[in-house]
C-alpha cells in the first residue's frame, strides 16, 4: 500500500520516496508536499509507502507499523537486520517500479524520517542504483561498523541531506550527528541542520527540504 500524488504538471521525469516513522503512516507525510515551495518544472511524483505492521519489542510486542523490530533505546538494539533487510527489499522494489515507469533512478529522491530515515540511509549506501539526493530526519545509521565493507560506490557523489531536531526525546541529536560523521569520514557531500523542536517538522525545515529537492533536481 501506498499514496502517491503528484507536483507539477506533465508526465512524472522524477520521483520521491518517501518513508514515514514507527507506528505512523503513509498519510503522514502528504500534507508537506504543498509547503516545500518546490519549482513548477519538474514534475514530480511523490511515492508515500506504508510499512507492514509488526511487533515491536519495546513496545511491549505490540503490533504497529514498522519497518523493522526495536529491541531497546541503544543503537545495537534497534539493529534487527532481517527486518531491515526486508525493508531494504522493498525500498528497492519500489524504485524499480519508477524505472520501469520511465523515471531514471538519478531521477529519484530517497526520504525517511526516523525508522523511515535509517532504511533510507540504509538501502542507499547499499543500492546499485544512483541516485538524486537521499533526505533523512530525525534518525540514525543502522549497521554503520559494517558500513565501509557493505557500501556500494553508487551513491559515493549523491548529495545527502540530514536534519535533526535539538531538543529530541526519541532519538537524540547525537545519533544523527554520528551518522553524518560516517558519511562524511567517508567522503560522501552531505548537508547537516538542526532546529530548536523534538521529534517533529516544523516550518522552516519543511521549506530547507523543499530548497534542497529544487537544488537536487536542478543538478
Amino acid at each position: 500500500m501506498a499514496i502517491e500524488l503528484t507536483h507539477g504538471t506533465g508526465t512524472p521525469s522524477h520521483a520521491i520516496i518517501w518513508l514515514h516513522g514507527l507506528g505512523a503512516s503513509c498519510d503522514d507525510f502528504p500534507p508537506v508536499v504543498p509547503h516545500l515551495g518546490l519549482n513548477p518544472t519538474p514534475a514530480i511524483r511523490f511515492v508515500f509507502p506504508q510499512a507492514p505492521d509488526r511487533p515491536i519489542t519495546i513496545n511491549g510486542g505490540m503490533r504497529m507499523p514498522g519497518w523493522y523490530d526495536i529491541k531497546g533505546m541503544s543503537i545495537e538494539e534497534k539493529q534487527d537486520r532481517a527486518g531491515v533487510e526486508e525493508s531494504y527489499a522493498a525500498v528497492e522494489k519500489l524504485i524499480e517500479e519508477q524505472i520501469a515507469q520511465g523515471i531514471p533512478a538519478e531521477n529519484i529522491i530517497l526520504a525517511g524520517f526516523s525508522q523511515g530515515g535509517a532504511i533510507s540511509y540504509y538501502a542507499a549506501l547499499r543500492t546499485q542504483h544512483k541516485l538524486a539526493g537521499v533526505l533523512t530526519m530525525s534518525t540514525y545509521m543502522l549497521f554503520a561498523e559494517q558500513l565501509p565493507e557493505e557500501r556500494s560506490e553508487a551513491n559515493q557523489n549523491t548529495p545527502f541531506f540530514a536534519s535533526h531536531g535539538t531538543r529530541d526525546p526519541v532519538v537524540a541529536v547525537n545519533l544523527g550527528e554520528q551518522a553524518v560523521e560516517t558519511l562524511n569520514t567517508l567522503g560522501y557531500s552531505t548537508q547537516w541542520k538542526t532546529y530548536p523542536m523534538e521529534h517533529q517538522v516544523v516550518m522552516e525545515q519543511i521549506q530547507d527540504i523543499g530548497a534542497w529537492i529544487n537544488a537536487c533536481f536542478a543538478r
